[in-house]
């Protein structure tokens, strides 16, 4: 995958961490030139001499230096006594230990300094560490077998409590360690506590604490790109960079851990996460830049699997793992080396992230090459372990390249959502534009359907009365009277129609107070009187015009059989609500009729009531008749609600 450069930010905080790096190293060289007060006594000559011993053994609480043999060297501090590494990787069969006497003097204190205290900036070996002051046992660290963090922890020892206290002549240092350790000890301060706890503390917290911190905030940051991983299991590059993380961790164990762990398997622990960090960076450099590189692959992940099987306690392949860790170290530097060298080479032209980690990746060899070289006594014991500051550079390159990856995913969701955005502004565009399409057809179709009933119900009710009227006229068997009813009955019948495209919103009340609005001039000058007893009704979400021009006529068309037929002088308009539906009610006095036999009849009074009856279905309403001797029940049944149909 193809990345956009990385943005300057992330430039610029990698050039701030190098930096920062180098003013912590410049920083610590100079701590090393502090000018020596008046009541700081800086030792840098000593005697020494090496006595041969069964074993480790429990220091004497008092112990004269002259009681030792007089076979005493002069040397200066910082003393380290380099062993050829062949020779640390042999065996001892007896397992001898020796013992390494210092003897420095004090004299030139001023007597009234004050509580004193002994620093030093390390002490190396592999076995008890005990001071005298004046023969008196002052401080004693015991250990069996390596001190995990003894390298890299400065001596302290407070000497005395009192300020009125004689201040010592002499101090005695007893070392104890295997016949093949490496041995080392720096020049060492005596003057009072707080003029040396300064020193003491920045040595303690450069060199133990600052990289503590530094490992558990890359530790945090892994374990982040661990649950990362989890939701997207596809993006291995986190489960690397959790590899990573968790492999610089241990590889800084040493520097502040202090569990009950077996010396042996804590040295291969701290060792092999060496190699396994190699490895994993492989791994991430070969997910950048895309080249299998099967050669270099299969080299790693054999190097590794096999100094992990020879160290491994339990095989007793290799005896007393800690003796020979130069050794293993030196192979490490050498893959590490390559590692960072093919990959540099490999992503060139292919990978800016791969660049920037082969670069990260060779500080960090140059660093652990001069721990390497402070741990085999090449250098002066009273140098820096820049190695503790190599998950500084890993993170600070790791952290830019998640933070490159992290930028150009919000790019990239940028980038879609402005996608998305025009996509969606088009689709909107092109969905006004259907939908105005879909409402002008729509009116249209409205428009050509309303046209079309309208049409048909001119040519069932006024063009068949029209068309009789132009007969009998013009057939002149028709009286002027009857024409003029004839006339008036079209009228009325238009006006109906109108009256049924009037909005009436569903309110079957509204729709019969136009009806009544149209017969009452009617009735006036017939004698009849119109009673309406109409109640309050739910509205009818159906009722359209058409279904409205279906309920004017079948009342209109009782009405008109009331006055052709019956005789009656009165006439009772109600409505009612009737189970899941409601009814209109329309009563006279007049003289009754048989409903039967008008049914049946194919004349113009049956003709009506079959078409009162064809329209009540096509709304999905019921007409019912009761007719006796005193007057004429019709009632009108009307669904509340009803499935929709075409008209």
């Amino acid at each position: 995958m193809n990345y956009r450069p990385a943005p300057f930010f992330a430039n610029v905080v990698l050039v701030l961490s190098m930096a920062l790096l180098g003013a912590i190293g410049a920083f610590l060289g100079g701590t090393a030139g502090l000018q020596q007060s008046d009541s700081l006594l800086h030792l840098t000559r000593a005697d020494w001499q090496v006595d041969e011993a069964p074993g480790f053994s429990t220091p004497p609480l008092k112990q004269d230096s002259g009681a030792l043999p007089d076979t005493w060297k002069r040397v200066e501090l910082p003393l380290a006594l380099p062993i050829a590494l062949l020779r640390q990787a042999e065996a001892s069969s007896t397992r001898t230990t020796r013992t390494t006497w210092i003897r420095l003097s004090t004299r030139g204190l001023p007597p009234d300094a004050g509580p004193l205290a002994l620093y030093g900036i390390r002490i190396k070996t592999d076995g008890t560490i005990a001071v005298y002051a004046d023969g008196q046992l002052v401080h004693r660290a015991q250990q069996s077998g390596p001190l995990w963090n003894s390298t890299r922890t400065p001596l302290w020892v407070q000497l005395d409590n009192s300020a009125d206290s004689k201040p010592p002549s002499e101090i005695l240092l007893r070392l104890e360690h295997t016949r093949n350790a490496q041995v080392a000890l720096s020049s060492l301060w005596i003057g009072p506590i707080d003029a040396l706890r300064g020193r003491h503390g920045m040595r303690q917290w450069l060199q133990q604490e600052l990289p503590a911190m530094l490992g558990a905030a890359f530790m945090a940051v892994g374990v982040f790109a661990l649950f990362v991983w989890f939701r997207r299991r596809d993006e291995t590059g986190y489960l690397l960079f959790f590899n990573l993380a968790a492999t610089s961790f241990m590889r800084g164990l040493h520097f502040y851990v202090s569990l009950p762990v077996a010396n042996d398997w804590f040295a291969w622990l701290t060792v092999n996460s060496l190699f396994w960090l190699v490895m994993v960076v492989h791994f991430f450099l070969r997910q950048l830049h895309g080249l299998q590189l099967k050669w270099l692959t299969v080299g790693v992940v054999v190097a590794t699997t096999t100094i992990g099987l020879v160290t491994l306690p339990g095989l007793n392949i290799v005896q007393n793992t800690p003796q020979v860790t130069p050794l293993i170290y030196a192979v490490a530097a050498l893959m590490g080396t390559l590692v960072c060298l093919v990959g540099s080479v490999s992503a060139w032209r292919r990978s800016t992230e791969g660049r920037l980690v082969a670069v990260g990746i060779g500080i960090c060899v140059l660093l652990g090459m001069t721990d390497w070289l402070l741990q085999n006594n090449f250098i002066s014991p009273e140098g820096w372990y820049l190695g503790a500051y190599t998950n500084a550079v890993t993170f600070s390159v790791f952290g830019a390249l998640m933070y490159r990856r992290y930028m150009h995913a919000i790019g990239e969701v940028e980038q879609l959502n402005a996608s998305l955005a025009q996509r969606l502004q088009k689709r909107e565009a092109e969905l006004e534009l259907s939908h105005r399409r879909l409402r002008e057809v729509e009116r249209l179709q409205t428009i050509s359907d309303e046209r079309q009933r309208l049409m048909q119900d001119m040519h069932d009710g006024l063009g068949s009365s029209l068309i009789s009227a132009i007969r009998s006229v013009e057939g002149g068997g028709m009286s002027d009277d009857k024409v003029s009813q004839i006339l008036k009955s079209c009228l009325d019948d238009l006006k109906l129609t109108l009256d049924s495209l009037e909005p009436i919103e569903a309110d079957l009340l509204l729709l019969l107070a136009t009806l009544r609005y149209r017969l009452e001039p009617r009735l006036e000058g017939t004698g009849v009187s119109l009673r309406w007893e109409v109640q309050e009704l739910p509205a009818l979400d159906w009722l359209d015009p058409s279904s409205a021009l279906h309920i004017l006529r079948i009342v209109q068309e009782s009405i008109s059989n009331i006055l052709r037929h019956t005789r009656a002088t009165e006439i009772r308009v109600g409505t009612s609500l009737e189970g899941a539906g409601v009814q209109v009610t329309i009563e006279d006095n007049g003289q009754g009729f048989d409903v039967q036999k008008v049914m049946g009849n194919q004349s113009a009074g049956g003709r009506g009531l079959q078409n009162q009856r064809r329209r009540a279905q096509a709304i999905k309403g019921v007409v019912q008749w009761e007719s006796k001797p005193t007057g004429t029940r019709f009632v009108l049944w009307l669904p509340l609600q009803r499935e929709k149909q075409a008209a």
